[in-house]
């Protein structure tokens, strides 16, 4: 007889895990998932898409925490309880629904980036390496016992999306070495030691802004942590602003970083190319300037920033 489980998922990892799970010959008898946001940019996978295409019923409640949804979980009987990527921290009372135990699928290598956009504040603070960790789930966020992990790199010039791709091929690979031995009950349960982890919570959109008078290092690692699909690294000028869209760091020594270290911190235009200078001297090259009006964004050139920020224009 196959395992019963009830999923909680959404986002890409929701969906690749999912099918991990249905791979596996596990009976997921209900889908709980989100209704997308009309605000926001929704790049990703669709949980109640597939969920569909497999005949499983999906529910989409607003409150995790309704007697409706524990309700709903209950008259299913599960084994198992699921979350892949789920936004909303489930009840013990809903986890206790499941005999068999209850286990999320996290973004980080835990105990480290506990909690929220994990990827993005390891990305923000240059890490060198993340993955994705599939833990039992507790009254605490991300604090339950390892079941198992799996690692992958973070490039000195990927973006948090491009790491995010990463993270989610780490999450389905975990989940399908694992899942035979835990269905099994013969699943390792290690330390999750949180006393040498980390904690993050959400980010806003406002945390974008960039602060020109920080080194460069510090603001390419913020560009690449929010640079799009996610609401971007922004600066303002003369009433404007303005989306990093795209940037590399200037490389030290260069001919393009020797002839800004002279120009105070913030945007500037050199030989027809847009640069941004920060506190240590050194610059970025930015590749993708974005203008935002009126609630949309628009890439601009050179000469109509120029325009827009009687900015003068190096040589």
């Amino acid at each position: 007889m196959k395992p019963r489980a009830v999923v909680f998922a959404y986002h890409n990892v929701g969906v690749r895990c999912l099918q991990v799970l249905l791979a596996r010959g596990v009976d997921v008898a209900l889908v709980v998932s989100h209704e997308d946001n009309p605000s926001e940019t929704i790049w990703f996978g669709s949980v109640a898409s597939v969920a569909a295409e497999h005949g499983i019923p999906v529910i989409t409640p607003a409150d995790p925490t309704s007697e409706a949804l524990r309700e709903a979980v209950r008259r299913v009987q599960p084994e198992f309880i699921f979350s892949f990527y789920y936004r909303h921290m489930l009840p013990v009372g809903v986890l206790a629904l499941a005999p068999r135990g209850a286990y999320n699928m996290h973004g980080s290598l835990l105990p480290k980036y506990r909690g929220r956009v994990p990827t993005n504040w390891a990305v923000l603070h240059g890490e060198t390496e993340t993955g994705a960790t599939l833990h039992e789930m507790s009254a605490k966020p991300d604090a339950g016992a390892i079941v198992g992990q799996t690692s992958v790199p973070i490039l000195p010039d990927d973006t948090a999306q491009q790491v995010f791709d990463k993270v989610t091929v780490a999450a389905e690979q975990t989940l399908w070495r694992v899942l035979p031995a835990l269905l099994a009950g013969e699943a390792p349960h290690l330390p999750n030691d949180l006393a040498h982890g980390s904690y993050f919570g959400g980010r806003k959109p406002e945390d974008g802004r960039i602060d020109w008078t920080q080194p460069a290092q510090r603001i390419y690692n913020l560009v690449r942590a929010v640079a799009p699909p996610y609401p971007g690294a922004f600066t303002e000028q003369e009433g404007e602003r303005f989306i990093v869209a795209r940037a590399r760091l200037a490389p030290l020594g260069s001919e393009a970083a020797s002839g800004l270290a002279n120009l105070p911190p913030g945007l500037h235009v050199s030989d027809n190319a847009f640069f941004g200078v920060c506190g240590d001297a050194r610059a970025i090259a930015i590749s993708e300037l974005w203008h935002v009006r009126d609630g949309n964004s628009v890439a601009v050139a050179p000469a109509q920033f120029a325009q827009l920020t009687h900015c003068p224009r190096h040589s």
